[in-house]
């Protein structure tokens, strides 16, 4: 099952298991249980510690536990976890093992603590990059507390399952048998989730943090750039992000990034916050802010108010918030959000194996999202407002060169339909001709831009008609002491490159700004590193 670089590698994560671990198969005659229990077989080989058994007894089949022997987790993969869930496999099996997790001490206590029982069914497809850390996360939560129960169900593989309960995205997540959450989530927005009493304990903490010199909204590309770049200054620095890494943790394929030759968003995310947390830098992650609160006087602090009424004073702020994808806003989008409209070719394509979709957009995204889409679908429809496709031509003649694509430019969309379910189709407005359209599809993926995340912004500092924030060549806004980076801004071209550049650039002017604040002079740690 595993070639030979596979094994060597997992045979040397593998000495970390200090407890003994047993897997127990329940199988039945499908091809796929002959891999499973292959798959097994070679993990067994690999280390003195692992054990294993093919007499389970689970409904499920193809589907193997993991348990530390005399313990009770409730771990299982119905799935044979290769692809982007091998590392979740091989952070099941070390952590079954005794190997302590990579979580901060509070998490994992807040895990041990939860009241109730909970069975947590996750849907995910390999492909899929966004799913293995919602899998991680619900796994670790089975590994450290008994009363926790998660399986990890390939898609693919339980197609009933799918059908049956209408899943047209991944990851999906069920918890008691009723939905629970659908696409990436951290283990503090599961927890957040299902532990009631979490949002107060977490702002009664975070309001008790002492002033800052430099806060830092986002923890994307720019954010984490901006809060290397205080905290090597010497001053105290903190970041609050809804999800460290921002949109690199929903992009596949990062081949730009100049010394990367290439890697994956995800791994991209990963290697932003590791370097951070090299630095004293405060990380205050899943959080979400409500509104900013520029100075009252030249001095004083900006107060930064999260979601769950903590309020977070600071001298200086840069808001590197990022973007998210644009929704098209037409009748059926919201109805049918992960009922057949997704976001994600490479995440639900699979789901969609053999049926018909279309793509909205012919920038880049959306050609490239189409040219993977017909490696997988019967049929794909492009759908593009403008008179061309705007993506590079060698984009283009790519997907002009797929038998099973379609492609309408000057087509405006006017409704995404469906059966009250799941979607069935789109309707299309010729903008030439007036003339009405509909094409019976099973799945929309939607790929038209991104648009700022500045809502909490309005009325607060200048933004442009777009709604991104206006800043100057040092990324200051009009707002003293408030500065801003990435794609959040006016800057051109949104790229990861670009955002890093711009945090950096922030962070500098920031600091300048303190050192010729009024209280700045008075701060022995500020004047120790200025030169």
């Amino acid at each position: 099952m595993l070639d030979d670089s596979l094994k060597a590698q997992l045979k040397a994560y593998l000495e970390r298991v200090t407890l003994p671990v047993e897997l127990v198969a329940s199988l039945d005659d499908r091809p796929a249980s002959q891999e499973m229990r292959a798959l097994i077989e070679d993990i067994v080989s690999l280390s003195s510690r692992i054990t294993a058994r093919y007499d389970g007894q689970d409904a499920r089949r193809p589907s193997f536990s993991v348990n530390r022997v005399g313990a009770d987790m409730g771990l299982r993969f119905a799935a044979i976890p290769m692809g982007h869930e091998f590392t979740s496999l091989v952070l099941a099996l070390l952590q079954a093992g005794g190997h302590p997790p990579k979580v901060e001490a509070d998490v994992i206590e807040q895990i041990r603590s939860l009241e109730g029982d909970f069975v947590f069914e996750t849907y995910m497809s390999l492909t899929c990059h966004n799913c293995p850390d919602v899998v991680q996360a619900l796994n670790l939560m089975a590994v450290l507390n008994p009363r926790v129960r998660h399986v990890a169900i390939d898609g693919g593989l339980f197609q009933d399952e799918v059908e049956a309960r209408q899943i047209m995205a991944v990851p999906t997540v069920y918890l008691n048998g009723q939905p629970f959450g659908s696409g990436r989530m951290e283990i503090g927005e599961i927890l957040a989730k299902v532990d009631t009493g979490a949002a107060a304990r977490d702002a009664a903490r975070l309001s008790t943090k002492d002033d800052f010199d430099v806060l830092i909204v986002g923890g994307g590309p720019a954010g984490a750039a901006a809060a290397i770049y205080a905290a090597r200054k010497g001053i105290r620095t903190g970041i609050v992000a809804e999800r460290f890494g921002g949109q690199t943790l929903d992009t596949l394929g990062i081949e730009n990034f100049i010394s990367v030759k290439e890697t994956e968003g995800p791994k991209f995310a990963a290697a932003l916050e590791a370097h951070v947390r090299e630095y004293d830098v405060d990380i205050m992650n899943g959080q979400r802010v409500a509104s900013l609160q520029a100075a009252a006087e030249p001095g004083g602090l900006a107060t930064v108010t999260l979601a769950n009424g903590a309020a977070l004073k600071s001298r200086t702020v840069i808001l590197a918030t990022g973007a998210r994808w644009k929704n098209v806003n037409v009748p059926g989008e919201a109805e049918y959000r992960t009922k057949g409209v997704a976001y994600c070719p490479h995440c639900d394509g699979p789901l969609f194996k053999g049926r018909k979709v279309a793509v909205i957009g012919g920038g880049n995204s959306g050609v490239e999202a189409a040219i993977d889409l017909a490696g997988v679908v019967a049929h794909v429809t492009l759908i593009e407002f403008a008179d061309q496709l705007k993506a590079d031509a060698v984009l283009v003649n790519k997907l002009r060169s797929l038998a099973n694509v379609t492609i309408h430019v000057n087509a405006q969309t006017t409704e995404i339909t469906g059966d009250g379910q799941k979607v069935n189709g789109l309707r299309y407005k010729d903008r030439a001709t007036g003339e009405q359209h509909a094409i019976e599809l099973a799945g929309v993926f939607v790929q038209i831009g991104l648009v700022p995340n500045t809502e909490f912004l309005k009325g607060t500092l200048e933004l442009s008609r777009y709604g991104e924030i206006v800043i100057d060549a040092k990324c200051a806004t009009n707002v003293p002491g408030i500065f801003a980076a990435g794609d959040v801004t006016t800057v051109p071209f949104k790229q990861i490159i670009i955002a890093t550049g711009e945090g950096s650039k922030a962070a500098l002017s920031a600091f300048d700004h303190l050192i010729r604040s009024p209280l700045a002079a008075a701060k022995p740690q500020a004047e120790a590193v200025v030169g």
